[in-house]
């Protein structure tokens, strides 16, 4: 069950992404599933590499900085998901960059509205 709520909010994430940004586009609700999907798996299977290699390569200040590490991974591997679907358009890495951080905002506001249902502020 906790795999489904974190697919369906990565997948809100991207739709709602690509409401916001014009150089990342998502060929509606069920395109973003499918793209959430991808970048998913490419996150499972490659993000701790690429992760791991920036910090190496960097020489530990990418471990230091892990939220730029992240960031950066993040955007590498969006730019590979609109590279093997047709779902995603990423026109450009800066857009990739953009599309990384406002994902990253709505996901973190989503998981601390999941783990506070009952918050003052809450949506």
């Amino acid at each position: 069950m906790t795999l489904l709520v974190a697919w369906f909010v990565l997948s809100l994430a991207v739709w709602l992404t690509s409401l916001i940004l014009p150089g990342f586009k998502v060929r509606g609700f069920m395109g973003a599933i499918l793209v959430a999907a991808v970048f998913g798996v490419l996150n499972y299977l490659l993000g701790w590499l690429l992760f791991v290699v920036i910090g190496v390569g960097t020489l530990g200040i990418g471990f230091v900085l892990a939220f730029i590490t992240r960031w950066i991974v993040d955007a590498i591997l969006l730019k590979v998901t609109s590279a093997m679907t047709r779902s995603l358009e990423v026109k450009s890495f800066g857009w990739a960059m953009a599309a990384a951080f406002v994902m990253a905002m709505i996901g973190t506001a989503a998981q601390h509205m999941l783990a506070h249902p009952h918050h003052p502020y809450r949506i």
